[in-house]
């Protein structure tokens, strides 16, 4: 036990005198501050390679951003181009060839002794006062401009070759080249040469590819709507194309049956100059059989 005692009692000492050299603590806290700065560094250079990917990681979802917002942003509608829609309605429809009879005559525009088909509708207050019209659509003012036949007219560009139109307007508030939002005003409505008998109101048309459409028929409809449906009766025009004529049928429609249709179609469009206003009067004065030949085709 007393050879145990000593030997602890001399590594004792051998340690105090280690210590109480003036070299050894300046050199435990070199010793020290060195692995301290060692692992400060080693976490700077962790916290930098994780900075560089986290970077580059938003780099990648930045560049595709515009692709998502793209696909989920909002549609706008097809509104109705009045600033109070409750305050009017649709005094005179579009014309539609697969409608009655009775909706077709009520569609159709008295204009230079020649009835003519509505290639829009004609929205007016029940009280005959003037109103606000505003954009349908956001898009581009292409024209902005007056007409002496059909009052102020205004056209309005928009996504998928699709145009809004508006006529018989007592005034605009927009010019061609202008950016307009939907629901913002470019003009009021007022009369107009062509359809007297409606007063005082505005005659809207929506043209796809140059094609007018039944505004009612997209009323509260996205654009893409007019292209998915254009594409519809393209592929069904297709089909019936294809498919064989049945037993005792002819593909062909007798040339009768074609021919007033078509001089229909030619007398009932309505005018877009003066060129075609006094076009119109010329043949009211040479052919003056011409208004009980429209008549008669209206009747039918």
């Amino acid at each position: 036990m007393r050879e145990e005692e000593k030997k602890r009692t001399s590594q004792n000492t051998k340690v105090q005198q280690f210590f109480r050299k003036r070299w050894v603590f300046p050199a435990i806290y070199l010793m020290s501050a060195a692995v301290i700065l060692t692992a400060v560094l080693w976490y700077q250079n962790i916290s930098n390679n994780v900075a560089e990917d986290l970077q580059n990681n938003q780099d990648d979802i930045a560049l595709n951003e515009p692709e998502a917002v793209e696909v989920n942003a909002t549609k706008e509608n097809f509104a109705m181009p009045a600033v109070d829609p409750e305050a009017v309605s649709v005094v005179k429809k579009f014309y539609d060839p697969n409608a009655t009879t009775e909706e077709q005559e009520a569609a159709l525009v008295f204009y230079n002794n020649t009835y003519r088909m509505n290639k829009g509708i004609d929205i007016a207050r029940e009280d005959q006062k003037q109103f606000d019209v505003v954009a349908s659509l956001s898009g581009t003012v292409t024209k902005a401009e007056k007409d002496p036949i059909l009052g102020f007219v205004v056209e309005i560009e928009h996504e998928n070759d699709v145009v809004t139109v508006y006529q018989s307007l007592a005034e605009v508030s927009v010019e061609a080249g202008d950016k307009v939002e939907q629901n913002e005003l470019i003009g009021k409505s007022g009369e107009s040469l062509y359809n007297e008998e409606d007063g005082n109101h505005v005659h809207f048309e929506i043209r796809q590819a140059g094609k007018a459409v039944n505004p009612l028929t997209y009323m509260d409809k996205p654009v893409t709507s007019i292209e998915e449906e254009a594409q519809e009766e393209a592929t069904e025009e297709e089909v019936s194309e294809e498919a064989p004529a049945g037993e005792g049928e002819t593909e062909e429609a007798p040339a009768e049956e074609e021919a007033p249709k078509e001089d229909a179609e030619k007398s009932e469009e309505s005018p877009e100059s003066d060129k075609d206003a006094e076009k119109g009067q010329t043949e009211g004065k040479e052919d003056t059989t011409q208004p009980e030949a429209s008549t008669s085709t209206t009747n039918s």
